[in-house]
């Protein structure tokens, strides 16, 4: 059971880590086309101002997006394990198992599974 468990620990950290890069891939994207707007517009390239600024917001949009609705889903999680919890204290081992099997759901939206 042990080893499930680890492995299972393993796989989450796992997911979470190529989330986590997503997010930091749209931020990394996001500061290099604002660094590209920021030089030409000090050139007086306007249209080239214009064109990197706005691909720098899709980018910081997308990463906008992603860590809101990975925290949305988490919070979801921990609200479910602390029901889960409460449950389990009162000897309710199927309310507290329900609650557990939600946070799960959450925890894999959090990570976009």
């Amino acid at each position: 059971m042990k080893t499930y468990i680890t492995a299972l620990a393993g796989a989450f950290a796992l997911c979470l880590s190529a989330q986590s890069n997503a997010t930091e891939h749209h931020t990394a994207q996001a500061l290099e086309h604002s660094a590209m707007a920021t030089a030409h517009g000090q050139d007086g390239h306007a249209d080239q101002l214009l064109k990197h600024a706005e691909e720098g917001l899709k980018h910081a949009e997308a990463a906008e997006k992603e860590h809101a609705e990975a925290h949305k889903h988490m919070t979801e999680a921990v609200d479910h394990l602390k029901q889960s919890i409460e449950h389990a204290k009162k000897g309710h081992a199927d309310v507290g198992t329900k609650h557990a099997e939600e946070a799960m759901v959450h925890m894999r939206k959090s990570i976009g599974q």
